[in-house]
């Protein structure tokens, strides 16, 4: 790997001195990493593994990114394949199972992976699910109607690895979600003016794409389409004068502002691809 691909794709942390490149981090670092870190963890307050656990978790994920329920068909997959590289804790795959696809979940961290089959289990939900790395995902290719994978690419040591891995288990004519965050975007610049990190921005890697980085990683898929979305709505996450100020007054402004101006500056990019 190159020290101008590092530069590229940003393994040069913003806050790195001049010429100073960071050492490669491996699959075990961010393996070990997600193990002590899962997505929203820290919103609920019912005792882990419950049923009001996982659904505060369904709750709080669906209400910031409600528009993943305009987008995605979770219903649409009856008696289809449905794999998600990277479940988590399995809030996403259980919608498409309760909706009758038969899925499978994979996640390289075993924390997660036992989280999604104790979710399941609470909601009388079928389910595989698998310790695997998504860039040498463990199923034969042509085998899923779709991949979803959502919040992974920018987390994982060799993107372009990932995103080919789910081209080749899809079936043809098969459809996969991707969603990356957008380097060009309102929360990028609003976290660097005021000085607030990003979540898992501790992360052995996160990777930003601009709209046109995306999509060459793309490029091996017949149809994609890239969607920005997640604009600002109030989180639970900060507190203090700058989550009051977020809360209070920057959330009602921009949401003031004409959406056709703004869109391209969404912080998720959701692709939506056919093989």
């Amino acid at each position: 790997m190159s020290v101008a691909w590092v530069r590229q794709v940003g393994w040069v942390r913003d806050r790195a001195p001049a010429g100073i490149v960071f050492a490669v981090p491996t699959i075990d670092d961010v393996r070990e990493y997600w193990n002590r870190h899962i997505h929203d963890l820290d919103i609920t307050r019912h005792p882990v593994g419950s049923r009001g656990f996982f659904d505060d978790l369904d709750q709080y994920h669906f209400e910031k990114l409600h528009h993943l329920l305009r987008l995605v068909a979770f219903d649409g997959y009856r008696g289809r394949m449905v794999l998600e590289v990277g479940c988590g804790a399995g809030v996403d795959l259980a919608r498409f199972a309760r909706g009758g696809a038969t899925v499978a979940g994979v996640d390289l961290a075993s924390s997660a992976i036992d989280l999604a089959r104790a979710n399941f289990e609470q909601q009388g939900l079928d389910g595989r699910f698998e310790i695997a790395d998504g860039e040498r995902l463990p199923f034969p290719a042509n085998s899923f109607d779709l991949v979803y994978a959502h919040g992974v690419v920018q987390y994982t040591v060799d993107p372009r690895r990932l995103v080919e891995e789910c081209r080749r288990v899809l079936k043809p004519g098969g459809e996969a979600v991707f969603q990356v965050y957008n380097r060009i975007s309102w929360l990028n610049a609003l976290s660097k003016l005021m000085q607030v990190g990003l979540e898992h921005d501790d992360a052995p890697v996160l990777q930003k794409f601009s709209i046109g980085e995306f999509r060459r990683l793309l490029d091996g898929f017949r149809e994609a389409k890239i969607v920005p979305e997640r604009f600002p709505v109030k989180s639970r996450l900060h507190g203090g004068w700058k989550g009051a100020v977020y809360n209070g007054l920057f959330v009602g402004a921009f949401n003031a502002v004409p959406r056709a101006l703004v869109r391209r500056f969404g912080w998720h990019l959701l692709a939506f691809c056919r093989k």
